[in-house]
């Protein structure tokens, strides 16, 4: 049974590499098959999907989706835009403000809503546009492990690690990732300033953007809110975060069909949820339960600390750097829901901190995808958005800006979570 499990799951993998469109049907079909083998129980289908998660997926993207359509994050980069001297700065404060918002919101998401703001400060210069856009998607990336709700692998680690919005700040008694990735996020502005050292354009705004409706800022405040409130109960029900983030989300909706006299609003919402990411996961979630199972798992977590023999730091490296080359030609969203439970296994075979582990992970995962315009969702879109413009980039356009930016940030990261929880 161990054997036809690989299999499947190595196939599983290899067909989701090469149809990236069909990756949800992939990891559903093979989860069916795996029930079917009996290699997963049918009475443990349901314990085996994380419904806290894609309760959490699910009411964050329907309050972007309206937090996008308010313009409020379209103000906020006209006040950044009136503090930028030249074109440099403004393309540093474009990349920080879209790691900021997405700290709390979906890599692509922000991606899609400050790319525009770039992309016609661009062509006011009559300058390419393609540095900034990099600069923009490459920083929605890296910030979105810094909190809880601020990327999908971010929400799939709290669930492994039963960890609440507090821990990314506070975990254990230490800093937690958050300061890990600011550190890196810092420690990338000397990159960008050297790599736009001659643009030095003036540049100037006059554009006010005005906000009419202020209720999906406040639900997207209001939701971060709650998030951090619950951290403070022990022993709450497990789908706790899933229901604040579903309760805001329906808050939100009810609110626009009342303002609106209608539900256009709400339908628009519904289609703008990533329904395959959720579908992904659900199907993952499947698959990684029957491997666990049989035993793989824990097999492989033995080979793991076999080969490690018995250095955490080696160990902790390779997780690190490992997850870089692989999140920059593989999305992380599976790689990172197949690792969690093996570094969990491993950590108890080699007695070490798996914070220490998963945080590497996600370090490595969530940053490696900077390496190439493939590796991470909101790379691609924001590669998309420029072909559309009529701008082509090619891989070595784009690791021009994302190797310096990945190693530097990954690095810095790197050193934070060994000192810190070594």
């Amino acid at each position: 049974m161990k054997t036809i499990a690989i299999i499947l799951f190595i196939l599983m993998y290899i067909l989701m590499i090469t149809l990236p469109k069909r990756r949800a049907i992939v990891a559903l079909s093979t989860a069916v098959v795996f029930v079917i083998l009996g290699i997963l129980p049918i009475n443990k289908v349901f314990g085996a999907i994380d419904w806290n998660i894609l309760m959490m997926i699910f009411g964050t993207m329907v309050i972007v989706d309206y937090f996008i359509e308010s313009k409020m994050p379209n103000l906020i980069a006209d006040k950044l835009l009136k503090l930028a001297p030249n074109v440099m700065w403004v393309t540093i404060f474009m990349s920080l403000f879209s790691g900021i918002i997405s700290a709390f919101i979906d890599n692509v998401a922000t991606l899609l809503m400050v790319a525009p703001v770039g992309l016609a400060i661009c062509k006011k210069l009559k300058i390419s546009p393609v540095p900034m856009i990099i600069c923009i998607a490459v920083s929605s990336n890296l910030q979105g492990a810094a909190t809880l709700v601020g990327d999908t692998t971010s929400i799939m680690l709290a669930g492994a690690a039963h960890m609440d919005f507090n821990d990314f700040f506070w975990m254990n008694g230490h800093p937690g990732i958050f300061f890990a990735v600011e550190l890196g996020a810092l420690a990338t502005v000397p990159i960008m300033m050297y790599l736009f050292r001659k643009d030095k354009e003036p540049v100037h705004s006059n554009e006010n953007t005005v906000v009419t409706d202020y209720v999906p800022t406040i639900t997207m405040l209001g939701h971060v809110v709650f998030l951090v409130i619950a951290s403070f109960f022990q022993n709450k029900p497990e789908i706790t975060n899933g229901v604040i983030c579903m309760v805001c989300g329906i808050i939100n909706i009810i609110w626009e069909i009342q303002i609106s006299k209608g539900t256009d609003s709400m339908w628009h919402s519904l289609k703008a949820i990533d329904y395959d990411t959720m579908l992904l996961l659900a199907g993952l979630f499947c698959v990684i339960a029957g491997v666990a199972n049989v035993g793989i798992i824990d097999d492989l977590a033995n080979m793991i600390a076999t080969a490690g023999k018995g250095n955490v730091f080696l160990l902790y490296t390779v997780i690190v750097f490992g997850s870089v080359a692989v999140s920059a030609f593989i999305d992380n969203i599976p790689y990172v829901a197949t690792m969690l439970p093996v570094l969990y296994s491993l950590s108890k075979v080699m007695n070490a901190d798996p914070i220490l582990l998963y945080f590497g992970l996600l370090i490595g995962a969530t940053l490696g995808g900077n390496l190439t315009p493939i590796g991470a969702s909101a790379n691609i879109a924001g590669v998309g958005m420029l072909r559309k413009d009529g701008y082509e980039v090619s891989f070595g356009d784009f690791m021009r800006i994302g190797v310096p930016f990945t190693l530097t940030a990954v690095f810095v990261g790197y050193l934070f979570i060994w000192f810190v929880y070594a």
